[in-house]
């Protein structure tokens, strides 16, 4: 049965995106300190501690050269974990139902999660530069536009992410196992902590099949003006995928797959 589209479609926008940023700032103690918990710690160890050992990476101090990375990987993971963790918990208890039966048509819904999750996404890579701060005090932003076009483009991709992983989950071991075996290995395989320009040929040829170095590369770019792919390949990259899994999403949400019993 179709929806009745008698609904003021900003307001209901508004309720779902203000209650998924309630959901996370109202246990700031449990999603946005930890994040910058950790990133100091990689500073402390990685940067100061063996950084002066390692020198540069591509004309930069190795800190400096860690920052992007740092902050994409900040980001990735906690715009994945608040829609997953987000969405599966309707599903658990139920109350996606009321979702469904309400007049919201399926694209605000979808739209409402992922502000939610690019929200989060967008505060916690803030915070670990503010961190970044802390420890290179003189860094500045190479290319203030691309930086942030592609802080909100990856944010926005990996909820969408979430989201399809918070839709086939059956239990709530189902919303870690993607992150941990998958999502983690890839990140710290993707550039994060050194460029692929060190490597071996045959390892470097492998990395190029790995899309978070595309992510991690783009921001580098736009935060040190460096990078080891092209920028135009992987920003096409990004849209393309954004694309693909918003009509996945919004099919899903329309056939109830994963959804509806």
């Amino acid at each position: 049965m179709e929806k009745p589209q008698k609904i003021n479609i900003a307001i209901t926008l508004w309720t779902l995106t203000s209650k998924e940023i309630r959901r996370f700032m109202r246990i700031w103690v449990q999603t946005l300190v930890p994040p910058a918990v950790t990133m100091s710690l990689y500073f402390v160890i990685f940067g100061s501690l063996i950084g002066p050992r390692i020198g540069s990476m591509d004309g930069f101090d190795y800190v400096q050269f860690m920052i992007p990375g740092l902050i994409m990987m900040s980001v990735i993971t906690n715009s994945y974990a608040n829609v997953v963790s987000s969405f599966y918990g309707v599903k658990f208890q139920k109350s996606i139902e009321e979702l469904l039966i309400s007049p919201m048509p399926n694209w605000t819904i979808l739209l409402g999660f992922i502000l939610g999750g690019v929200c989060r996404g967008v505060m916690v890579g803030i915070i670990v530069y503010g961190v970044s701060l802390f420890f290179y005090p003189d860094f500045s932003i190479a290319n203030l536009p691309l930086t942030i076009c592609v802080l909100f483009l990856t944010a926005i991709l990996f909820a969408l992410m979430g989201f399809i992983n918070a839709i086939f989950a059956d239990s709530f071991d189902d919303i870690s196992v993607i992150p941990t075996f998958v999502l983690t290995p890839l990140i710290y395989l993707g550039g994060v902590f050194y460029s692929i320009n060190i490597l071996p040929e045959m390892w470097r040829s492998i990395s190029l099949a790995n899309p978070m170095l595309y992510v991690v590369n783009t921001f580098r770019e736009g935060m040190l003006g460096i990078s080891d792919v092209s920028i135009s390949f992987s920003l096409s990259m990004i849209g393309l995928f954004i694309f693909i899994l918003t009509i996945a999403c919004l099919y899903l949400l329309h056939k109830g797959i994963g959804i509806r019993e």
